[in-house]
């Protein structure tokens, strides 16, 4: 039997942001969390754009979500950092280590591909 693979995705844009946890060989969604939701809308007050405090929040709820829905993704949530900051563009990059570094203060095991920068602010 072939091990899942699970992988993060970060959708933005200027107001909102979602994040997700795909399990790869099914294409399931396992855990998912977004601004857009009311529950976390409301507990923070960011104005009207998705800044770094908002996509740190998002990376909280993701990892509390992670952990209850899908325990088989201990073995790591995979991300290609540096295809997704091509992708969401340069300016978004600190949003999306955000996430990360939620998932990964939350205990939550992220493996990158871009191990090489250090991006763990606080740390």
């Amino acid at each position: 039997m072939m091990k899942s693979k699970y992988v993060l995705r970060v959708f933005l844009s200027p107001k909102h942001m979602t994040a997700n946890v795909v399990e790869w060989n099914e294409g399931r969604v396992v855990a998912e969390a977004s601004t857009v939701e009311h529950a976390i809308s409301n507990a923070f007050e960011w104005g009207r754009s998705c800044n770094e405090k908002a996509a740190e929040s998002i990376g909280e709820v993701l990892a509390m979500r992670l952990k209850t829905e899908e325990p088989g993704a201990r073995s790591g949530v995979h991300i290609d950092v540096e295809k997704e900051i091509k992708k969401k563009g340069f300016e978004n990059q600190e949003r999306i280590w955000a996430v990360i570094n939620a998932l990964r203060n939350k205990g939550v095991k992220v493996v990158t591909e871009d191990e090489g920068h250090n991006h763990n602010k606080g740390s």
